[in-house]
């Protein structure tokens, strides 16, 4: 029998804003929901720079990863939002911080949010060693 898909939801971790897993476990793979540069315990965006929130973006998505049993070396796909194309090279740059080679398959995409104040959104996808 195939087990259900599982939600992961940390007490420390980033909050849904609306109706959605901020990650799912299904079988060996973890889908990260897109994680902005929200701090998980006031709930406010953090700073006001490409490098601060994504920062938080990817930590946010480190929590996640943990607590499915994982770690960002198991990422596979990345997809990263950015609200303007100048951003591009503050945000890979923290982006390195966190990725190390072989670095995921990876999308980029120029794009507006709903939030004028959000500057970058981050989801992955990971495959767990069991």
């Amino acid at each position: 029998m195939i087990a259900r898909p599982r939600a992961v939801a940390p007490r420390n971790g980033p909050r849904p804003v609306g109706p959605y897993s901020p990650a799912i476990v299904s079988g060996d793979l973890v889908f990260v929901s897109g994680q902005v540069g929200r701090d998980p315990s006031t709930g406010g965006l953090v700073g006001d720079t490409i490098e601060a929130q994504t920062r938080q973006a990817l930590q946010n998505i480190v929590v996640l990863l943990r607590e499915a049993g994982c770690d960002v070396g198991d990422v596979v796909k990345a997809t990263a939002f950015i609200a303007r194309a100048e951003y591009f090279e503050g945000f890979n740059r923290i982006y390195r911080e966190f990725f190390r080679e072989p670095f995921p398959a990876r999308s980029t995409v120029v794009t507006a949010f709903v939030s004028e104040e959000c500057l970058v959104e981050i989801e992955v996808i990971a495959r767990c060693r069991g």
